[in-house]
Parts: C-alpha cells; sequence; structure tokens
C-alpha cells in the first residue's frame, strides 16, 4: 500500500541560459532518485495532501504545494554544482492520511538511511507527522540522541481533536516521544497570539514547548531571536526544521491556508534558517501549508523556494 502511494516526480525544467557549471540552475542539477544514489545528496520528496488542512476546517489547495515549490525552484541559479535527486510524491487520496503519513516515513527514513539529506515538499502541516516518523525509525536517531523540532509556524498545532489534521501533529509527536521514553525537544517560533486560545497555551506549557511570539521575531529583535535558536540547538542532538509558511506576511505569504495578519518579516525566517543549516544537526526539514489556488504572483512559492535554496546549499552535514 505504502507503493502505491507514491507517485513518480514530474520533470523538473526552467530557464537555461548554457550547459556548463557556471549557468548552473536547479532544474539542470535534479534527476530522478535511484537506489545506489550518493551518500550527502540532497533528495526531495513531496506530500501532495490537502486532508489534514479539510479536517482542521482549512481551505483546500495544499495538496498542488509540491509541484509549485519544484516550479519555484527550477530556475533559481546555482552557484556550484550540487547533488540533488527527486524520489517522487506521496499521494494521499481517498482520505488516507495516516496511510500517506507511514507511506512518507518509510521514505524519509529509507533516505536517511543511506546518509542522504531528505527534504519534503507539502502539502498541509499533517506532512509533520510523517516527517517525524522517519527520522524516529531512522537509524540516525539512537536512544542517546535527543530530536530538537523547531517549527516556523503561527500555531502550535497541539490541538487534542479525536481525529488527526494539520492541527495535531506536534501533540501526535510528543505523546508518541513519551510513551516511548525518549527525548524530544519542541519550539516554535513566530507564534500568534491571537490565532492560538488560552487552552493552547496552556497545552504548550505542560509540554514543555519553548516559543517566541511573532511580537518578539522583529529584525530588530535579532539578538533575541539569535538566543532563542542558539538555545535550542544547544539542547538537542538532531533537528528537524519544518517551515508553516503562514509563519510570513501574508503580503509576502498571502498563498497558504491562513494568511498572517501579521507575521514574522522573510528576514527573520530566512536568518533562522542559516543558523539551523550552519548547525551540523540538521537531518530534514520540510515546506508546509503552499496553497497555490490562492498564491498571488507565486509570491508564496518563490519566498519558499528561496528558503529550500539556502537550506540545502548552506547545510553542514551532520556527524553519524
Amino acid at each position: 500500500m505504502m507503493e502505491n502511494l507514491l507517485i513518480p516526480p514530474p520533470p523538473w525544467v526552467g530557464r537555461e541560459d548554457g550547459t556548463s557549471s557556471h549557468h548552473l540552475r536547479w532544474h539542470q542539477a535534479v534527476t530522478p532518485f535511484h537506489d545506489g544514489a550518493e551518500p550527502g545528496a540532497c533528495v526531495f520528496v513531496g506530500f501532495s495532501s490537502d486532508e489534514g488542512v479539510e479536517r482542521n476546517k482549512g481551505r483546500r489547495g495544499a495538496a498542488r504545494g509540491p509541484d509549485a515549490l519544484r516550479g519555484a525552484l527550477s530556475s533559481m541559479a546555482l552557484a556550484e554544482p550540487l547533488r540533488a535527486y527527486d524520489a517522487g510524491t506521496v499521494a494521499v487520496t481517498d482520505n488516507r492520511l495516516e496511510a500517506g503519513q507511514m507511506a512518507l516515513g518509510a521514505v524519509v527514513a529509507a533516505t536517511l538511511d543511506a546518509g542522504q539529506f531528505p527534504v519534503v515538499l507539502g502539502g498541509g502541516h499533517e506532512v509533520a507527522y510523517g516527517t517525524y516518523l522517519g527520522l524516529a525509525q531512522a537509524a540516525v536517531r539512537t536512544p542517546k540522541r535527543r530530536i530538537g523540532i523547531l517549527n516556523l509556524d503561527a500555531h502550535f498545532d497541539l490541538r487534542s481533536d479525536p481525529v488527526p489534521s494539520s492541527g495535531t501533529p506536534f501533540r501526535q509527536i510528543l505523546e508518541q516521544e513519551h510513551a516511548a521514553g525518549t527525548a524530544l525537544q519542541y519550539s516554535v517560533l513566530g507564534i500568534s497570539q491571537p490565532s492560538n486560545t488560552t487552552a493552547l497555551f496552556d497545552t504548550a506549557r505542560g509540554y514543555d514547548v519553548r516559543y517566541l511570539l511573532d511580537d518578539d521575531c522583529s529584525v530588530s529583535d535579532r539578538h533575541r531571536v539569535a538566543v532563542f535558536v542558539s538555545e535550542f540547538l544547544s539542547d538537542v542532538d538532531l533537528v528537524y526544521l519544518t517551515i508553516d509558511l503562514d509563519v510570513l506576511p501574508a503580503a509576502v505569504a498571502p498563498g497558504v491556508s491562513a494568511p498572517a495578519a501579521y507575521g514574522v518579516p522573510a528576514e527573520t525566517i530566512q536568518f533562522v534558517c542559516d543558523a539551523v543549516a550552519a548547525s551540523g544537526k540538521l537531518a530534514v526539514c520540510d515546506v508546509a501549508e503552499l496553497n497555490p489556488s490562492f498564491d498571488v504572483d507565486n509570491r508564496t512559492a518563490r519566498t519558499a523556494a528561496r528558503l529550500i535554496h539556502r537550506i540545502v546549499t548552506k547545510r553542514v552535514p551532520i556527524v553519524r
């Protein structure tokens, strides 16, 4: 069943100025994934789903996010050659969200076990539980290695709904870690107070979640942000970075399920991504909630693609 959910990658196409390394763009570097792909390579995998968003009473359209992200990244220029593959897309159909998350976890785990760097293209933020399953199952995650999840997001996504959705993944993760007796640090940067009830703040405190409000993430708050990220990185061994694009201001990211009335400046988000990529601890990352149906001039997709570009090109590999 898991294999049937993975569909082949689409062709990467874009502008061509030449074929030498001095003219290199992403679409010229990415090839279909194959068994035996070398360790150290970046591997893209899509997660086509808006089932979780719909369950969370959001607006559908995030299922088209993976291909929109590929399209926005394709023509971006690479300063130097790199190794990159596309493993295809896990497609959630017939409301089978849980099966899709398990299938995604299997792909992420296999990629990590092969020594590669998985970059997951969502999809609603229900992608997070699937990405986590992959890291939790991978050999690189040993009982002595503490996972740190850094979520760039306006929302905690800690809902206690009986049916999993885009609003529940991090509660699911924390409960699974607690049941397994393993350690995990969940931190969120960009929390919007008006977008989270007092009950959700209480839940966050109950799980020892560290967070920074969007009010404290302006460009002038650079030192505060740097300290928050530094303290997070010092407490963990393996980092899973998840970017919910609704953390950005609506003017920058209109194409999301829930556009931000305030948001965190792109400069701050880019600074955080650079710091995490350079830490030597980043094992996996994903991008969530791109909804092309509501994007204006591909603003959201282009911004997300730039973040992916910087993360992949600046990442320092983890020590295994």
